[in-house]
């Protein structure tokens, strides 16, 4: 706005849609003149008033000094920063890291990436997210942390609930009990106390909290009320959404005076699409990558479906960001140089699409009717969601006969096996058709005893296979026993693949890891499998600037080509050539 209230124009940074390029838009009659005169790049936009100039450093010049000298209206702030700012502001330099070793309530040794990783924590005063690739130790670096630190504890740990015993195991394994005089116990550990309920009552002091993340938002007050100084987020991709009670909880707590720590651990802090990472950082370090409304404005564009999708010309300056601020990631490959690769493979293989296309019939028929007789929205979304969720089941059980011979082939080919499914139908007819494997299994739903004797069976090569649920075993165990890993249905997000996989890559790990991703043909798989890969190049790209997708290997292949002779031999046909890829 002038001086005589008139106004002259305005500027928005927008996704052009005659050139597909992120653009300068300019608005207002008067002010669509003047930058027409000034840049010949410009041209119409979709209105008469409107002028679209290019995102260039000699454009860009030309509307700085436009506005020095009229009252043009900025809306996209945080774009304009950024494009315009002269000199361009000098990037921070990155930490420079070096070997650290832990205080002496630490128990145990770190391997050295393990030490700069302690360094990184500590020169980042414990507002950081720490995203080394999974089966890197980063629970034994933030212990280490925690143990190095002056006044660190208490230390609330918020975790997956599955997780819970596990950190209270490695406590116990790792730190030694400092008195409160300051004199180290050896023979004694923390006191811990895990979080069990979601009824209010005082909590009794103590060296750690542990509590997972649907209790948080119940328990915060009594949490709050025990000065906690360290706050360490674990699988801090729980806290994606900036509309969960979790996310509220934890932000109210991260806030506290007492909290002068807050540190987020995952290796994959970016689930599905790159906005995720706003809300950890939010959280993390609060207004590093400035509002919501800022970081969309500057690095994403909205898809069809409503949600923001970091674009790909953003993503190194968004990782860029993360790593000089708040961000260390390692990968295996870089510091494991003993660690073999890990290969993964997509296989396409048989469905029943007579069974499924009629599931899907019936599926589709009966939510129409839901749908007709539904008298309110939430009625119609839940009806949806069960049409949704029952697609993907018919998916699975359509190829479950084919995936049961191609596990029941690589048993006989190979050792230990470890694999991936996500229903508890599909998890049933698996066990009852493998059953002559005596497959250990993970599911949700089990104790924590039943749970973690099935994988230390596992692990001491009581059973050779091991068949677990997508969701509940994929986090916070180790199974690097086995080496190959065939995942019976898909999950949408790439991420829960990763985590999965990891299980087996890992510290420990003495061979390559076959990762087989079963792909039903002619079902839901065939649209999964697309997402995957879509959401995958995102999620490499601000992470690791890595275009990752199903890699070849030479062993695969041939493993592969083995089990198709088998299968053929079976039904009378002839033998599949070896190089029959999709």
């Amino acid at each position: 706005m002038s001086a005589t209230g008139s106004v002259f124009g305005s500027l928005d940074y927008v996704l052009d849609r005659f050139s597909n390029t992120w653009s300068w838009r300019v608005t207002g009659h008067r002010a669509v003149d003047m930058v027409s005169g000034l840049v010949p790049e410009a041209w119409y936009g979709e209105k008469n008033d409107e002028a679209i100039i290019p995102d260039r450093p000699e454009c860009v010049e030309k509307l700085r000094w436009m506005l020095e000298r009229y009252p043009l209206e900025v809306r996209s702030k945080l774009a304009w920063t950024k494009s315009s700012s002269s000199p361009p502001l000098p990037e921070p330099p990155r930490l420079a890291l070096s070997p650290t070793i832990p205080g002496e309530q630490f128990r145990g040794e770190l391997l050295e990436f393990q030490k700069l990783g302690l360094d990184f924590l500590i020169k980042s005063n414990g507002n950081a997210l720490l995203a080394d690739e999974m089966g890197l130790g980063k629970t034994v670096q933030s212990l280490a942390y925690v143990a190095t630190e002056k006044r660190a504890f208490p230390v609330l740990v918020v975790a997956p609930l599955v997780t819970l015993n596990n950190w209270q195991r490695e406590i116990h394994r790792f730190l030694k009990k400092r008195s409160r005089n300051g004199r180290i116990m050896p023979g004694d550990h923390p006191s811990v106390t895990i979080i069990r309920t979601g009824r209010r009552r005082g909590l009794e002091k103590s060296d750690f909290y542990l509590v997972n993340y649907e209790l948080l938002h119940k328990r915060r007050e009594d949490i709050a009320a025990a000065n906690i100084r360290t706050i360490i987020c674990d699988e801090v991709h729980n806290l994606r959404s900036v509309r969960t009670q979790k996310y509220e909880a934890l932000r109210y707590l991260a806030s506290r005076p007492s909290v002068s720590r807050r540190l987020g651990l995952s290796g994959t802090p970016i689930y599905n699409r790159g906005a995720e990472i706003w809300s950890i950082t939010d959280i993390l370090k609060p207004g590093m990558l400035g509002s919501f409304e800022e970081f969309c404005e500057y690095f994403c564009y909205v898809n069809d479906r409503g949600r923001a999708v970091v674009l790909e010309k953003r993503r190194e300056g968004l990782r860029r960001q993360l790593q000089d601020h708040i961000m260390l990631r390692r990968k295996k490959s870089d510091v494991l140089h003993e660690l073999k690769e890990k290969v993964r493979y997509r296989e396409v293989i048989d469905a029943d699409t007579g069974y499924y296309n009629r599931e899907l019939d019936r599926i589709w028929k009966r939510m129409e009717e839901e749908q007709r007789d539904a008298k309110t929205e939430f009625f119609r979304s839940a009806s949806y969601q069960r049409a949704i969720q029952s697609e993907r089941v018919a998916a699975g059980m359509a190829k479950v006969p084919h995936v049961i011979g191609f596990v029941r082939n690589i048993m006989e080919i190979e050792e230990s096996v470890v694999v991936f499914c996500h229903h508890r139908a599909i998890h049933a007819m698996l066990r009852e058709s493998l059953r002559e494997f005596e497959p250990s299994s993970i599911i949700g739903g089990q104790s924590d005893a039943a749970r973690q004797e099935g994988i230390d069976a596992f692990q001491r090569g009581d059973f050779k296979m091991m068949i677990a649920g997508l969701r509940a075993g994929s986090l916070g165990i180790n199974l690097n026993r086995a080496r190959y890993v065939v995942f019976a249905e898909l999950d949408w997000s790439p991420a829960i693949h990763r985590q999965a996989e990891d299980r087996l890559h890992r510290i420990g790990q003495k061979g390559t890891v076959f990762a087989y991703y079963l792909i039903g043909n002619g079902t839901l798989d065939d649209r999964v499998a697309d997402v995957l890969v879509d959401k995958g190049h995102e999620i490499d790209g601000i992470l690791d600037d890595v275009g990752e997708t199903y890699d070849d290997g030479e062993r695969a292949r041939l493993i592969l080509a083995q089990i198709r002779d088998r299968m053929n031999e079976r039904l009378g046909a002839a033998p599949a050539a070896p190089d029959a890829r999709v």
